[in-house]
């Protein structure tokens, strides 16, 4: 069965081929689909936006559509960024890069004294035949106040797993993918097919 990963996100397409290698006949993205699409996130819900996602490419492509929605919550800011994780900084400016968004979010902790926070993925798989799979994952951890590591994306720079010393960036990809939250969702995902 050809699956088609609903994102454009060349980071977490690499991570997903690499965790669900041997379960699909092939697996592509959507750029080597050739699908140009953009989905509009207005969901309030992480698995919100991951449904819309694989639903409109399941739609567009006739082919089975795999989508992540995933971001960081923190505990002492009510869950932010959340499902607005990707793009936090551009509703301070209009540069929403991964060091953008971590400063932001650097900024913001300033004056708290809880720095814990978790890693969300709500992954849902669409059919054709109108069949839905869904299922989440969670990394729990904390914030630290200086980034390190050259490795993973987003916030993976500022973020300790708990059980860990050294942050997600510092981590080689196959130590991430085997306890990250979009392994465990993708882990969740494959036990219900």
């Amino acid at each position: 069965m050809k699956l088609i990963i609903a994102s454009n996100n060349a980071h977490k397409v690499k991570e997903i081929k690499k965790i669900l290698s041997g379960k699909f006949d092939e697996i592509l993205s959507l750029r080597e689909a050739g699908v140009n699409h953009e989905t509009v996130e207005d969901g309030q819900t992480f698995m919100e936006n991951a449904l819309k996602k694989a639903r409109e490419i399941t739609e567009i492509t006739g082919h089975a559509a795999l989508a992540d929605d995933s971001g960081i919550c923190v505990d002492s800011l009510g869950g932010a960024p959340g499902i607005y994780s990707a793009r936090y900084a551009s509703s301070v400016c209009c540069n929403a890069s991964d060091e953008a968004n971590n400063a932001l979010l650097l900024a913001n902790l300033r004056d708290k004294e809880d720095w814990s926070a978790h890693y969300t993925s709500a992954i849902a798989l669409v059919y054709p035949d109108g069949r839905e799979v869904c299922a989440e994952g969670y990394m729990y951890g904390k914030i630290i106040d200086t980034p390190r590591g050259e490795r993973g994306f987003g916030y993976d720079p500022i973020f300790v797993m708990d059980g860990e010393q050294r942050t997600v960036a510092e981590m080689s990809d196959e130590e991430k993918n085997a306890v990250s939250h979009r392994a465990k969702a993708l882990e969740a995902l494959l036990a219900k097919l």
